[in-house]
């Protein structure tokens, strides 16, 4: 099985998956931003894009890395990546699909303010990142329009990344 942990920048999902495979027998995360990072890595590079998403071997590659892990190890994945597009969703859950790979999509939500708040504060990064900024319109435009109908959406905006974990993680054992 995979939990597909999504949701925009700042709504917790690298904190909370973690915490969420301590809590689900048998897991692993699986951070499907290694397969972007190794496509960047190619040389010369492949076309020019502002997000790696864009590339069709991202997209393949997620499925078919997913679906090598599960065919080694069995259990469970928990993937925290941010996808935004409709297109590119349906591509990895088909292709998830036609593997019989079972996936529980949950969304971490949190309200705009919130969002651009734990951006802005964000330690990790040296100033706010106006890349993780840019996509909080996209994601309010996705959860509109497709993404909370395609998601057990949990709300964070007044969880713990613990808190939510643990929502996930019941959620996954029932």
């Amino acid at each position: 099985m995979i939990v597909w942990i999504n949701g925009t920048h700042g709504a917790g999902k690298t904190t909370t998956s973690p915490l969420v495979q301590q809590l689900v027998p048998d897991s692993r995360v699986f951070d499907a931003e290694k397969v972007g990072e190794t496509l960047m890595d190619i040389t010369p590079g492949l076309p020019s894009t502002d997000n790696f998403q864009h590339w069709p071997p991202w997209r393949q590659l997620v499925v078919e890395t997913a679906r090598r892990v599960l065919d080694y190890t069995s259990g469970v994945l928990v993937i925290p990546m941010t996808v935004l597009v409709e297109q590119y969703w349906r591509e990895i859950s088909t292709g998830l699909a036609q593997h019989a790979i079972p996936v529980r999509h949950f969304v971490l939500h949190a309200d705009q303010d919130t969002l651009r708040r734990r951006i802005e504060g964000d330690t990790t990064w040296p100033v706010p990142s106006p890349f993780r900024l840019r996509y909080l319109e996209s994601y309010a435009e996705a959860a509109r329009t497709w993404l909370h109908d395609e998601a057990e959406v949990v709300d964070t905006t007044h969880l713990t990344p613990a808190q939510a974990a643990l929502r996930i993680a019941e959620a996954v054992k029932s």
